[in-house]
């Protein structure tokens, strides 16, 4: 398996890839997924619930609670297949990898927890971080 993301973070606390399958005449341009998955334009009530909850958490761990989510998810490096998001903060490091290619669409998150702040982050966070990643991936498939 091969991702930009893996390849960014050399020491990684979590890997997680999701992968679905891309029906016939599928966009293959990762740039156009991410933007679809995270640019935010669509997103479900369960999602600004999350990420309302996200807030409060973000809080109490002391970390960014007004991340600008178009910036956050902003490619910031790419190549023939996928596109990466990559951003910084008091409770943790994060790669979101995007690749759309060979009938799939496939979301590689890589995270680097910092301290006691980001394991407490990432207890709730975790549990909920598969699922909603798939919802979302479901729900831009759905749009095409």
């Amino acid at each position: 398996m091969r991702s930009l993301a893996i390849d960014a973070c050399p020491d990684p606390d979590i890997i997680d890839v999701q992968a679905l399958p891309l029906p016939p005449g599928a966009p293959t341009d990762a740039g156009w997924w991410l933007g679809e998955m995270f640019g935010f334009r669509h997103p479900s009530l369960a999602t600004r619930a999350l990420f309302g909850a996200r807030r409060l958490l973000a809080v109490v761990v002391g970390a960014n609670t007004r991340p600008d989510l178009a910036c956050v998810f902003a490619p910031v490096a790419a190549d023939d297949r996928e596109v990466m998001a990559h951003e910084a903060d008091r409770h943790l490091d994060f790669w979101l990898g995007v690749a759309a290619d060979d009938g799939l669409l496939q979301v590689t998150s890589v995270v680097r927890l910092h301290g006691w702040r980001g394991r407490l982050y990432w207890l709730p966070v975790g549990a909920l971080h598969g699922p909603v990643t798939r919802r979302m991936m479901r729900r831009a498939v759905s749009r095409i």
